[in-house]
């Protein structure tokens, strides 16, 4: 007796419909027909069914900080962000982050987002958020996984007591350096950074996760300095780049040369549709740029991207409900990849992208994987992108955490009544 079945999945790749054995959280068997019985079958009717959903870029420190909060970010601008987060962090509760990180992850459950890579701010000589989401990593470890990044939000070399403080975060358990390098006082000093971070990575035998060049400025280049370090000192694969929207401004003659640096390097690359389309071009009148690194590029090099959520009601961002698929759906429309093989690839960075920026071990649907998944209301990736399709089932070691009803609407014309999923597959009905 088998723990679960899935019965005819959709999987993304496979010419023809599979059933998916599960078995003490491992995926044990994918074929088009397995015979036998489980204590719980799933009939996705063709539906497409995938690996859990990934962020591999997301602040938890501060999100839904906006709620029960008069003021609000009125430029919508990065500074305005990165001073309203300044006053909020006083005020800030250790019951009070904790209470607001368990929130967001059950809405991540609840949209299959199964791991998540946020940054945790340890410019805070008390350290207080990082012992909290340490805590809330062991207590959601049964049902996702979660990567911490000790991030010092206020520069590592321009405030005094961050480096200190990010050893101190190492110690503790925290499990990405991270840095901010164009938020140093110089560019000299922000290469500097680069190189520090990186030799503590390396020592420490840890990966790399970088905020780098969230800027406009087209000479903000740290990324070349990152696919530097990260040669020299031999940390190809583990080294991440977030951001980089300042690749968006830069001369396309000084890309094509920083682009093979990066694939050299083995750099992933995370692009944040959402926030830095509401971030970046602040200083523009028009035209104004969409500030969003060069997504198609990187691809094309052989950079992995994947694409991150970065913020969800905090000083930062007024928005979301850690829809990965949103995500996606903006980076259709601001990255120009509405091809249906770009499309496609935007769902890869959304899932299997992320899983390798995260390291993460066991993913994907085939036997030896664990039994991690998601059914979706849509036949395809292009199709759950364009309706942001429900989660039906959402499956953590072969067990149900979550579920949501289809969506279908009764539609009322001429006296008739029919019901609408807004899927293809209901033209006929």
């Amino acid at each position: 007796m088998l723990d679960l079945i899935v019965r005819q999945a959709n999987i993304f790749g496979k010419p023809v419909a599979q059933d998916i054995a599960c078995q003490s959280g491992r995926i044990v068997e994918v074929a088009p027909r397995i015979e036998g019985q489980a204590t719980r079958e799933i009939d996705a009717a063709g539906r497409l069914v995938t690996p859990p959903f990934v962020d591999s870029h997301f602040h938890m420190d501060a999100t839904l900080s906006l709620l029960g909060q008069a003021r609000r970010n009125e430029s919508g601008t990065l500074l305005e962000g990165i001073a309203m987060w300044g006053e909020f962090k006083p005020g800030q509760s250790a019951e009070r982050i904790k209470e607001r990180a368990l929130k967001l992850l059950r809405w991540s459950v609840a949209r299959g987002v199964l791991a998540v890579r946020t940054h945790v701010d340890i410019c805070d000589p008390s350290l207080q958020a990082v012992q909290v989401l340490l805590e809330v990593r062991e207590q959601m470890r049964p049902y996702l996984d979660m990567q911490l990044v000790a991030f010092p939000q206020d520069g590592y070399l321009r405030d005094p007591a961050a480096r200190e403080q990010m050893k101190r975060a190492l110690d503790l358990g925290v499990d990405v350096v991270g840095g901010i390098p164009h938020f140093e006082r110089t560019m000299a000093e922000g290469a500097e950074s680069v190189r520090l971070l990186c030799e503590l990575a390396a020592e420490r035998g840890l990966l790399v996760d970088m905020h780098c060049d969230e800027s406009d400025d087209p000479m903000s280049r740290h990324v070349e300095s990152l696919a530097c370090q990260t040669t020299r000192l031999g940390l190809q694969g583990r080294v991440t780049g977030s951001h980089l929207t300042s690749m968006h401004s830069m001369d396309n003659y000084y890309v094509s040369k920083l682009l093979p640096l990066m694939a050299e390097a083995r750099l992933n690359a995370v692009c944040n549709p959402l926030v830095n389309m509401v971030l970046q071009g602040r200083h523009d009148s028009y035209p104004k740029r969409r500030g969003l690194t060069r997504v198609p590029e990187l691809l094309a090099a052989g950079v992995n991207v994947s694409l991150g959520h970065d913020d969800i009601l905090d000083p930062w961002y007024p928005l979301g409900s850690h829809d990965m698929l949103e995500v996606a759906h903006m980076g259709v429309h601001a990255l120009h990849m509405s091809g249906a093989g770009q499309i496609e690839q935007l769902f890869e960075a959304v899932t299997s992208n992320a899983a390798r920026t995260l390291q993460l071990e066991g993913y994907g649907l085939e036997p030896g994987c664990r039994a991690d998944l998601v059914v979706l209301q849509a036949a395809d990736p292009v199709e759950a992108i364009r309706l942001k399709a429900p989660r039906l089932e959402v499956v953590r070691a072969g067990r149900v955490i979550a579920q949501t009803p289809p969506v279908v609407s009764r539609v009322m014309l001429g006296g008739q009544e029919s019901r609408v999923d807004f899927t293809l597959g209901s033209l006929g009905d």
